[in-house]
């Protein structure tokens, strides 16, 4: 089976200059786990997860005790956090490269990118588990 099978091709995309309160509404609103960031040629530059996001923020954040200096860190960009080495697949290689990138580097998710870089869908550990629970089930 190929990655493109079974890739999210409905992207949440945020440019690096998005702030943090952006990513974690969208976090929020799609329950999703990573969000994918373009630079201004919509090409893949990084990637943020929800852990990345919660490392950053203050628990007193959207509270009565939220400070100004919490009001300011929401609106520190994505570019400063993001990670930038990124594992990355192309849609027609196999589920088993997959799952070897994801264990070998020790990451949560594949961006599948295009010949000229630009994201156009994402793989999680999520989504691997998922396929084999299917075929133990049968």
């Amino acid at each position: 089976m190929k990655i493109e099978n079974i890739m999210n091709k409905s992207l949440i995309t945020l440019s690096m200059d998005s702030p943090l309160a952006k990513a974690k509404e969208l976090f929020e609103l799609n329950k999703v786990h990573h969000l994918l960031i373009t630079d201004d040629d919509n090409l893949l530059a990084g990637v943020i997860t929800d852990r990345d996001l919660y490392k950053h923020l203050s628990p007193t954040v959207g509270t009565s005790h939220e400070s100004h200096r919490d009001t300011a860190l929401m609106q520190k960009k994505l570019h400063l956090i993001m990670a930038r080495n990124l594992i990355t697949a192309k849609a027609e290689q196999s589920l088993n490269e997959a799952v070897l990138l994801l264990h070998d580097n020790h990451v949560s998710c594949l961006p599948i990118v295009d010949k000229q870089n630009k994201p156009i869908g994402i793989i999680t550990w999520r989504d691997l588990l998922k396929v084999l629970a299917l075929k133990y089930r049968k």
